[in-house]
């Protein structure tokens, strides 16, 4: 028998009404119920507490024994001395003795309630942060959970290229148990891609800056431009570039997430390096090139 009284058990009233103690005792077999709490190892014994007492203060003759004697019947306590017509057995860590969770609506009110019949199981949402390098090319990450007994499970979802931040990926049957023959919930897990250090993204393109010398923005050039996925080009910057000019290179952005196989573009961005010293044999041509400029 609990330490505590039936009547705190259940969170009534010493003078409760039959329906007082019926109410209370459905809330609160609703919500501690083992199966709607696999995580909690206290559910188990919560709920056994509350069947105890709903045993003896939902039966009228119980319920007096127990307020005159503090025990019910000739000298056992509490369901030992036979559960009311309304109740289940509890049967272990399992839940009720079918196993279902639908079982406590049949059993306390004559059947399934109807809008929870085959009604889905909760979906368990979870944030991943991945790289863009790894946005890029596709990765994998591992969850553990709890099944309702109780029992760590762990699955690896693999996170396909091209996907976005703000991107969902959902596993079937992977959440919440279901209610009266319904489907276990999903599992969705939401993308959320680190701001990277050169790269920005719009869509499936990428949008990079290069910096260029003065003279080459001047005279032309060629510069080495590092490329997602390791590899690198070679960008020919035309004489007279101007600054903040933009070079489209085809299909050198992110994968498609429909068709890994297609890519976006990569924008480069010209930005001028200007220099930060100057020898004198330098300022000397500058201000030759300065009063031709004047003429």
């Amino acid at each position: 028998m609990p330490q505590r009284s039936y009547y705190e058990i259940l969170g009534v009233a010493r003078d409760a009404t039959d329906d007082e103690i019926r109410k209370a005792y459905r809330s609160l077999a609703r919500k501690y119920h083992p199966d709607v709490n696999p995580n909690d190892p206290n559910a188990e014994s919560r709920f056994k507490d509350i069947n105890e007492a709903y045993s003896v203060l939902g039966d009228k003759k119980k319920r007096a024994d127990y307020d005159t004697y503090g025990s019910v019947g000739s000298g056992g306590t509490g369901p030992s001395a036979g559960a009311g017509p309304d109740m289940y057995n509890y049967g272990g860590f399992g839940g009720f003795r079918d196993g279902d969770f639908s079982s406590i609506f049949e059993s306390m009110f004559g059947g399934v309630d109807p809008r929870m019949r085959n009604a889905p199981g909760q979906d368990v949402e979870q944030k991943v942060t991945i790289t863009l390098e790894e946005a890029f090319s596709g990765t994998e990450r591992r969850f553990q959970f709890h099944t309702p007994s109780g029992q760590p499970r762990t699955i690896t979802v693999k996170i396909p290229p091209g996907i976005e931040s703000g991107g969902k990926i959902r596993i079937a049957n992977e959440g919440g148990p279901g209610y009266a023959g319904g489907r276990r919930g999903d599992l969705i897990i939401h993308v959320i891609i680190s701001p990277h250090a050169r790269y920005e993204r719009d869509g499936n393109d990428l949008r990079d800056k290069v910096s260029i010398d003065l003279y080459e923005m001047i005279l032309g050039g060629e510069v080495r431009v590092p490329l997602m996925g390791g590899k690198s080009l070679t960008l020919k910057v035309p004489p007279l570039s101007q600054n903040g000019a933009t070079h489209r290179i085809p299909n050198q952005g992110m994968p498609l997430r429909t068709n890994p196989t297609q890519r976006g573009d990569l924008y480069l961005r010209l930005e001028v390096s200007l220099p930060t010293q100057l020898s004198d044999e330098e300022k000397a041509l500058y201000a030759q090139l300065l009063q031709l400029r004047k003429r």
